[in-house]
């Protein structure tokens, strides 16, 4: 089964379990993507759909660092809450200690030995952790052993 039709199965038991809030966070996202494929002209796949489900966690991340800067621990609590229910539609999530061998061995693959490969490390690295990592964590993690 296929991201999509995994959120649409939750959606439609979201519905029979009449929870209102899981129910309408998987409209939001399965509304981005329904958008997106009508612009696409074409149905997404997984990796397309995972990349939307990384940006929306992102942007609720953001909005909730701002949301706790403003006091605001009712919205916080709701985006919070939202960030849960999509991560439970992403890959598990790489520990530090698994970044740190993998830009290892990226590093090493790529021949890199300074802050001006950068570039190169980490377009070689983020398909390797996509989906499964914050890309703000991976780019610190190169910046460590690049220094």
């Amino acid at each position: 089964m296929n991201l999509s039709e995994r959120l649409n199965e939750d959606m439609i038991q979201a519905m029979k379990s009449k929870d209102k809030f899981k129910l309408s966070t998987i409209r939001m996202v399965r509304s981005t993507i329904k958008n997106l494929e009508i612009d696409l002209k074409r149905t997404l796949d997984d990796n397309e759909v995972l990349d939307i489900l990384s940006r929306e966690i992102k942007q609720r991340k953001d909005a909730l660092q701002e949301f706790k800067k403003a006091d605001r621990d009712d919205l916080a609590a709701n985006v919070e809450a939202e960030i849960e229910i999509i991560g439970q539609y992403l890959p598990e999530q790489l520990s530090e200690e698994e970044i740190k061998v993998i830009v290892q061995q990226t590093i090493q693959e790529t021949g890199a030995s300074s802050k001006a490969d950068m570039g190169k490390v980490m377009s070689a690295l983020m398909p390797k952790v996509k989906g499964r990592s914050d890309g703000k964590v991976v780019n610190q993690v190169v910046q460590q052993f690049l220094q």
